[in-house]
């Protein structure tokens, strides 16, 4: 059967338990009948209203958190773009025949997020499953047991609530602390490149907007050109970026004097020998020199910078390849090569998150990579960066830390 001849609205209908869709702005969408079986609401009544004036809080209860409980679920799920499962919920609805006399109900609720193709959140699932039931369970000697387990198990719920919302707060203040240390350590002067250089940084689904992957881009001290370089700390998280902090500097630093990019990660190399953390890290770093059209590279470990040239010829940089900064022997130097350049060329540097999937063959996401820098070659730098990680990356999120330079020679 193919996709065409699948009825989804019927589907929709047909899905098990009681699922509504919500836009963005928490208006129901579309209801399943299971679900205004559940609310005891008329579809008029519920499809095209804002959610919380369909379901308030039931005002004669001051202790009431449901209404506020599931904002914040929801809200999650809009900034986020992942799924969140709440902890069993009080939330009364007030009697559709009686209004005014509101019902004591329990809920165990999921929201999901529906991903547009920009990647961003276009509608919510909203799928609950009531268990008012199961909490009212009475009758015979069990009763009273029954009775005890019910204030237990709400009990137990609203903590699991409470502990979550501390945990969120904790994260929040953590991912602050993240991003000031992203934006210490990162450089936001592109040097002499100005707009000729576009960077772009995104971390792993999941991690807190810091990773081991960093960029840096430096005027090299002779005055004939910039050093451009790109790295990979194994890891994700605050100790990952504070080891890329640790080798960005030292590479930045070692550029500036270095005969050459060989010679700089020779001594990055040692200097990671004595960082913990940065085991297998990988690092490939190059000098542009653009008085005599020639880009000079050395890489360890590291995936190889593309070379797009004017007329969409692809080449490939990786005739000087060596282990990562840690896994070779002294005092063997590492390789270097160079290459030519024209004006109106671009040179992509980027780390293994834009081109490596699960169950594929490196060699297909490089393809894939040199397929998209070549359409897009023409347009400007910050342009084509944005180009080619819509292209490249999930529309979720990748799973692993991405770093992309993009210099227009």
């Amino acid at each position: 059967m193919s996709d065409r001849s699948i009825d989804y609205a019927a589907v929709f209908q047909a899905l098990p338990g009681m699922v509504a869709l919500l836009t963005p702005e928490l208006v129901f969408a579309d209801v399943n009948e299971e679900f205004l079986r559940g609310a005891g609401r008329r579809r008029e009544d519920v499809v095209g209203r804002y959610l919380f004036d369909v379901f308030p809080d039931n005002p004669n209860d001051p202790a009431a958190t449901g209404m506020r409980n599931l904002a914040a679920s929801l809200r999650r799920v809009l900034d986020t773009g992942e799924r969140d499962a709440m902890a069993l919920q009080r939330y009364d609805v007030e009697n559709p025949e009686r209004p005014g006399e509101w019902q004591v109900r329990y809920w165990s609720p999921v929201n999901a997020p529906v991903l547009g193709p920009d990647g961003k959140v276009v509608l919510v699932v909203h799928r609950v499953e009531e268990v008012t039931e199961l909490m009212r369970a009475r009758g015979g000697p069990s009763g009273s047991r029954a009775r005890v387990l019910e204030a237990e198990l709400y009990t137990r719920a609203r903590e699991l609530q409470e502990l979550n919302d501390r945990l969120r707060q904790a994260h929040a203040r953590e991912r602050e602390v993240a991003l000031a240390l992203q934006e210490a350590m990162l450089p936001v002067s592109r040097q002499s490149l100005h707009d000729r250089a576009a960077v772009r940084y995104r971390p792993a689904i999941g991690a807190l907007n810091v990773c081991g992957d960093w960029y840096d881009l430096v005027d090299l001290v002779d005055g004939h050109g910039v050093g451009v370089s790109v790295g990979d700390v194994v890891g994700h998280g605050l100790g990952a970026a504070c080891v890329m902090g640790q080798l960005r500097s030292a590479l930045s630093a070692a550029s500036r004097v270095s005969a050459g990019p060989a010679q700089a990660l020779d001594v990055l190399g040692r200097y990671a020998h004595v960082i913990d953390g940065a085991e297998s890290a990988t690092a490939v770093t190059t000098f542009i020199d653009f008085d005599h059209g020639t880009i000079t590279y050395s890489s360890a470990g590291h995936p190889p910078p593309m070379l797009v040239h004017a007329d969409g010829r692809v080449e490939c940089l990786d005739k000087a390849t060596d282990p990562p900064l840690d896994a070779r022997p002294d005092p063997i130097p590492r390789p270097q090569a160079t290459t030519t350049f024209r004006a109106g060329a671009t040179l992509a540097l980027y780390t293994d998150g834009l081109v490596e999937r699960r169950h594929e063959d490196v060699d297909t996401g490089l393809t894939r990579l040199a397929d998209s820098l070549t359409r897009h070659r023409r347009a400007d730098p910050e342009t084509l960066a944005d180009a080619v990680l819509a292209e490249l990356l999930p529309p979720g999120g990748a799973t692993d830390d991405t770093a992309l330079v993009i210099v227009r020679l």
